[in-house]
């Protein structure tokens, strides 16, 4: 049975179950009339589910002030279920709804007795900026522009960048980090299903919710994107296989107890075979990396270009504009995890962006940029954190890593004056030095921490 129902001018609509089963509930601002077939199938495989739009969106009135409002408003949502005579609930949801599930379960834990977070985007600050500090320019415009501002200029080239669409300087304003978010994670202690695309820019932070949370954990990253889709035959997690995995998920949500197990799944590479399902460890070999090239020039009216992840390069990287570092020869392996990259530079700008882009042959695994502060002309050591990654590598591959200031149109460009790069009116290049650099590689032996079949569900296993 199917039903309408409002909680504080919020609109909901709820499709029941035979049995007496946890309900599920999805909150979200892209419509919910999007998850209505979604509700149905909960229904029909024996949970009830109840989807909402946010204040603000779509059928519910009010003011939608992004990531202000879900914790209140989950946890009305959450009481009035149990006013319904639902004594427990199972919130979920991908990206900005994923947020809604998880603050509906820190404002009623004791109501809230799972969280599934697909591709989760945790915040205005995590959404916003890479945990290095650079601005995240191509997603941020599109997803702001057209769910929650009002239109600007559509020039990607304008400066400054705020100028771009209107109405976003809270975006900009935002910290790095959603505190109050972040320190409430370790005191959860129910289940939580964390899924995230090592091609989704919002990876990281998907290993990160899984790494603080309080309670038993599953992490599955794959090589899919946001939509947890990939052009790779066979490489999709959407549709039926991604349904069938939070089904089981859900129906073992009471007896996921006991220690964390992260899993990751590996992509193919060229002569060798895919890595298949592993355990997600912290292990990782240090390497010196070769300096090929070590000096150029970051310059923001000619910046280095940016590739999505997981494609092609595509053209050569002008000489002049990056570093080019290679790893020594690596044997036959996987890898599994993040990167860490270990910079002696010097950059003649006060601030400086430092983009590390991870490939091996030609097809991008990894970015990220680490912002830091210079004294021009002095050296100095930047570390940079690339996010989670799965490969499998033949033996004798070397990884090459291209060190640029820039990193465009996905990241603002640094202008080198020491202002914030989403307001800067005037931009000026900068001269690098890349002197020394190392590496921590995530190199796992081949078919080292294998996962049982037994430990997988049925669709994930195959």
């Amino acid at each position: 049975m199917r039903r309408d129902f409002t909680v504080a001018g919020l609109a909901h609509t709820l499709v029941t179950a035979d049995r007496d089963a946890p309900v599920v509930l999805i909150r979200t601002p892209y419509g919910r009339h999007h998850h209505i077939a979604e509700a149905h199938a909960w229904a029909k495989r024996g949970f009830p589910c109840a989807v909402g739009d946010v204040r603000g969106k779509h059928g519910s009135t009010g003011v939608f002030r992004p990531y202000r409002d879900e914790g209140d408003d989950g946890a009305m949502v959450v009481d009035a279920l149990q006013r319904m005579g639902f004594r427990h609930v199972i919130a979920m949801g991908a990206s900005y709804a994923a947020y809604c599930a998880v603050t509906a379960a820190i404002a009623r834990p004791d109501v809230v007795i799972g969280v599934l977070a697909a591709v989760p985007a945790l915040g205005l600050g995590e959404t916003a900026r890479e945990p290095g500090g650079a601005a995240r320019l191509a997603c941020r415009v599109g997803w702001w522009g057209e769910h929650a501002a009002t239109a600007g200029s559509t020039d990607l080239a304008a400066t400054p960048v705020h100028e771009l669409v209107a109405g976003w300087d809270d975006l900009w304003a935002a910290p790095e980090r959603t505190a109050a978010l972040w320190r409430a994670l370790p005191r959860l202690t129910m289940p939580l299903l964390a899924v995230g695309g090592l091609h989704d820019p919002f990876a990281a932070d998907t290993e990160r919710l899984a790494g603080s949370w309080g309670g038993p954990t599953r992490l599955v990253l794959g090589p899919w994107g946001h939509d947890l889709d990939a052009p790779a035959p066979g490489a999709a997690l959407a549709g039926r296989r991604v349904g069938a995995l939070y089904l089981a998920w859900a129906r073992a949500v009471h007896a996921l107890r006991g220690h964390k197990s992260f899993y990751a799944i590996g992509s193919h590479a060229a002569g060798a075979a895919p890595c298949g399902w592993r355990r997600h460890t912290a292990r990782s070999r240090p390497v010196e990396l070769h300096v090929v090239t070590r000096a150029f020039t970051a310059d923001p009216v000619r910046p280095f270009r940016s590739t999505p992840l997981g494609t092609p390069i595509g053209d050569p990287v002008p000489a002049d504009a990056s570093a080019l570092l290679l790893t020594p020869p690596l044997p036959a392996g996987e890898l599994r995890g993040g990167t860490t990259v270990t910079l002696d530079v010097v950059a003649d700008a006060p601030d400086a962006d430092w983009v590390v882009r991870l490939s091996h042959q030609g097809v991008q695994l990894a970015h990220a940029v680490a912002r830091a502060r210079h004294r021009p002309g002095v050296p100095r050591r930047v570390a940079v954190e690339l996010p989670p990654i799965g490969h499998a590598l033949p033996d004798g591959a070397r990884l090459r890593l291209d060190v640029a200031g820039h990193h465009w149109p996905r990241h603002a460009r640094n202008p080198h004056t020491g202002e914030d790069p989403v307001r800067a009116r005037h931009l000026r290049p900068s001269h690098r030095d890349v002197r020394r650099a190392k590496a921590r590689i995530p190199w796992h032996a081949p078919g080292s921490d294998r996962v049982p079949a037994a430990d997988l569900p049925e669709e994930i296993a195959s």
